[in-house]
């Protein structure tokens, strides 16, 4: 995100010379951007279309040229400010939503041409064809020399349903809209037919990013979501919002003070109230739609929360191999008993109907209890799993289907079991494979066999059995007001946190090496990168990495790593599992989202792997 400068160059093969034809050269103070897209005419080889990699305001900005760089136009082009002149116009019948909820002031306009367009690309059969990549969708093009004759282009989404984003997390209530997605970037949607792109994502407020979403199992049209955006452009938002109407319109709860992420949240069985676990600060419960929160305890910050799905008060969390249980509705929750559960797991969910029936995926298995988390079993086939989810039982059986992305029997892909994990299907097969898949699944609870998988670019699919047909537009219930709610005493008892463990595995010989970079710093936020290599002689197998900030950076998202924690400035990051072995000499990478203060971004000190430390260079 850092192409602050740049330019354009034409090369002449015969002579070896290099000519500058920048439309804006990186000399001149207009040039606040570096070129991504690059794109010649084959019909016409002197015309030429090149874009801005990072333009965010007031627009992207694309220049097109007839002579081979001698002169150029612009898309768009300010008159008097701040209004603009436009070369184009822009239809998004099909793809509503590209308007992200917005109603910006001049010189800005909704939608936006872009922002990222790394990728843009004329036809070199068809010279009025023109797509392009950037951070929403593909859009393109039919009558691009239009531009050239003093007329207007016409710019379409190009592409229906494929969105460059990260599938969060999904739910699919037994009524109301068949699936309600939480997604990066784009906020997320209720979708109300499976068969079109939804109108609108969600507002009131809009999240960057949803990180968490729920409903109550026995009143579904009750909804809670968390997520994530920057708070100095929205200081008034909160990170939590509520639903009446199964997702089609929402209102913020309020939050406690020093939240800057969305974290997991959960709804009772019967919508009376909330658990909400943000990775800035202790858990929190609130009875009623958060008019207030109050502290619960015995839950460590960061831990993943959900809720029972048939007793109301009943809440579990889980963090860094611990399970937890509050019968009291989160106002404390107790350790379970249970042992040799991953670490680094991240998804588990409980059945409705069955009261105390949870399942819990890790790299290490697949996990399930009957008694509330007092103990778990495995499920000997499954080797990892991913993410786990339920749907509608199959004919003949009364618990539900189960479906997990993971690894049954030596073979990785998504799968189903009937008979609650005793058997399995695979669903997808070798020519139906995604990276980064499964951070999202459910089953459909209305039809059996259906599932929904969340992947990391592709969007969300959709598979249903053989035979099977998509439901037609579900009608959204009517909005129903939110009822009064009761506002908790606040606790007094100062809040319990526990310290993620430490591998046991000695550092090897010769410790480890660790290089830190910044990929590209933005308002507010950052990207930084770790590479870890094992400098020493023996193989590692588990580590745990450790670093701390100096200028009250907050880390948002992390990968590469597992469960990963954040207490005060110190940052500790269990290995993801697929890297806990590093031989002699090999490396991984543990990347991350952290906010600054917009004025100094010192590198993180103190590395340490497993406890030792780690030289840095």
């Amino acid at each position: 995100y850092d192409g602050g400068k740049g330019d354009v160059w034409k090369f002449n093969a015969t002579t070896g010379a290099w000519t500058q034809i920048s439309p804006i050269p990186s000399s001149s103070a207009d040039d606040y951007f570096g070129y991504g897209g690059l794109t010649i005419d084959r019909q016409h080889p002197g015309t030429i279309v090149v874009a801005t990699q990072i333009s965010w305001w007031p627009d992207a900005i694309f220049f097109r040229s007839t002579d081979s760089g001698a002169t150029w136009t612009r898309i768009w082009d300010f008159t008097s400010y701040p209004n603009r002149s436009f070369r184009y116009t822009q239809d998004i019948t099909s793809v509503p939503w590209l308007n992200f909820n917005s109603n910006p002031q001049p010189p800005e306009v909704t939608p936006k041409l872009g922002w990222m367009n790394d990728s843009v690309e004329i036809d070199p059969f068809d010279s009025n064809h023109l797509l392009y990549g950037t951070g929403a969708t593909l859009y393109g093009t039919t009558n691009l020399t239009n531009w050239d004759t003093g007329g207007q282009i016409t710019i379409k989404p190009s592409v229906a349903g494929l969105e460059e984003t990260s599938v969060l997390d999904l739910v699919s209530p037994p009524s109301g809209a068949p699936l309600v997605s939480g997604l990066g970037d784009i906020g997320g949607f209720r979708h109300d037919d499976l068969t079109k792109v939804p109108a609108k994502m969600f507002g009131s407020p809009n999240f960057t990013s949803t990180t968490s979403l729920d409903y109550a199992e026995a009143s579904p049209s009750i909804m809670v979501r968390a997520g994530n955006f920057t708070d100095s452009d929205r200081p008034n938002d909160s990170h939590v919002a509520f639903s009446t109407d199964g997702g089609a319109n929402w209102f913020q709860g309020s939050e406690p003070g020093g939240i800057n992420n969305g974290g997991t949240v959960a709804s009772a069985a019967d919508g009376s109230r909330f658990v909400w676990s943000s990775p800035d600060s202790q858990p929190v419960f609130s009875v009623g739609f958060g008019n207030s929160w109050t502290q619960s305890q015995g839950l460590p910050q960061g831990a993943i929360v959900e809720s029972d799905r048939v007793n109301p008060m009943k809440f579990y969390g889980f963090f860094a191999g611990q399970f937890f249980v509050s019968t009291n509705g989160g106002q404390t929750f107790t350790t379970s008993a249970a042992t040799g559960l991953p670490s680094d797991a991240r998804h588990f969910k409980a059945v409705a109907g069955h009261e105390g029936d949870i399942w819990l995926a890790g790299t290490t298995g697949l996990f399930h209890s009957t008694n509330s988390g007092a103990s778990f079993t495995t499920v000997s086939t499954v080797a990892s799993a991913i993410s786990v989810g339920f749907g509608k039982a199959a004919p003949g059986q009364t618990y539900p289907a189960l479906y997990i992305a993971g690894t049954v029997d030596g073979v990785a892909g998504v799968f189903r079991s009937d008979n609650a994990g005793a058997a399995w299907v695979r669903i997808n097969d070798d020519q139906h494979q995604y990276g980064n898949m499964g951070e999202a699944i459910t089953g459909d609870p209305r039809v059996y066999g259906r599932v929904y998988l969340g992947t990391n670019g592709r969007g969300i699919l959709v598979a249903d059995k053989s035979g099977t047909t998509t439901p037609p537009t579900t009608t959204p219930p009517v909005t129903t007001t939110p009822p009064v709610t009761t506002t908790p005493p606040v606790t007094t008892t100062p809040p319990v946190t526990t310290t993620p463990p430490v591998t046991t595995t000695p550092p090897p010989t010769g410790g480890c090496k660790v290089t830190y970079s910044v990929p590209g710093q933005w308002g507010g936020n950052f990207q930084g990168n770790v590479h870890l290599t094992n400098g020493g002689s023996t193989a590692t197998n588990g580590w745990t990495l450790r670093f701390t900030f100096a200028n009250g950076q907050t880390v948002s998202q992390l990968w590469g790593g597992g469960a990963w924690s954040q207490s005060a400035a110190t940052v500790t990051v269990p290995d993801a599992g697929y890297n806990a072995a590093l031989a002699p000499g090999a490396s991984t990478d543990v990347g991350f989202i952290s906010s600054w203060n917009n004025t100094t971004n010192s590198p993180p000190t103190g590395f340490t792997l497993n406890g030792a430390a780690c030289t840095t260079g």
